[in-house]
């Protein structure tokens, strides 16, 4: 993958949420199993940043995901190892083994998702991430976007940042803590598809990206495709 100069932008203002792609390019963070919005942006932008040099922030979805369980929402962590120092850029967080998580996170998933239409089509792609250790969480979460990339069918045109960006052009959108876990999606209008526990919960909007390709398949970039 390209690397994208940081240098190129500066001081960019925030933006509000938008219905329509109005701009070429998107600056986002790395995320584990990333939410419904993140890859609706990636599939709506001309091309994506992704950043490799901010510094690591708590309770974001860099480290966690959200998936629709027999129980209602589940918020599934990566442990992290504790960085050196309170400022630590993400792409140097290392995964940490402790808890057995990569088994609790699978069967999780697992629970969740096995009697969804499409578990079992895409059920052994997933499964290799958690049957080895991993490394680093940057790593381990691009791993598996380029992963659901290629399940969805899409190829976007992905660089990195070689230093941390500040955004100034009109068509950069920066997204990079917009789309965050205690926030509303930037998306605003999502289309409700079949959930496995819907007539109990409701629908739930803005789940990870496994809860609509679990769901919906092959389907699921018509999704990301229909909702402006």
């Amino acid at each position: 993958m390209e690397e994208f100069d940081g240098n190129e932008f500066s001081d960019y203002p925030e933006k509000r949420k938008i219905h329509v792609i109005m701009v070429r390019t998107v600056l986002l963070s790395t995320a584990y199993l990333a939410p419904v919005d993140y890859y609706f942006q990636i599939y709506n932008h001309t091309q994506v940043i992704i950043e490799a040099h901010c510094n690591y922030i708590k309770q974001t979805y860099r480290n966690r995901c959200t998936i629709a369980s027999a129980n209602g929402v589940q918020t599934l962590s990566i442990p992290i190892v504790k960085p050196d120092s309170l400022k630590c850029l993400t792409k140097d967080i290392r995964i940490a083994e402790h808890g057995n998580w990569r088994h609790l996170h699978w069967n999780a998933i697992v629970s969740a998702y096995n009697s969804t239409p499409f578990f079992e089509y895409y059920e052994d792609d997933f499964r290799r991430f958690y049957e080895k250790p991993a490394g680093f969480l940057f790593d381990f979460n691009e791993e598996l976007r380029e992963l659901i990339c290629s399940l969805l069918d899409i190829s976007p045109q992905i660089s990195y940042s070689n230093e941390y960006a500040f955004t100034s052009q009109s068509d950069v959108l920066d997204l990079r803590e917009a789309i965050h876990p205690k926030k509303e999606p930037v998306l605003q209008n999502f289309r409700p598809y079949y959930q496995v526990f819907e007539t109990k919960y409701g629908f739930k909007e803005n789940l990870s990206i496994i809860d609509l390709l679990f769901n919906k398949g092959t389907e699921a970039v018509f999704w990301l495709s229909s909702n402006f």
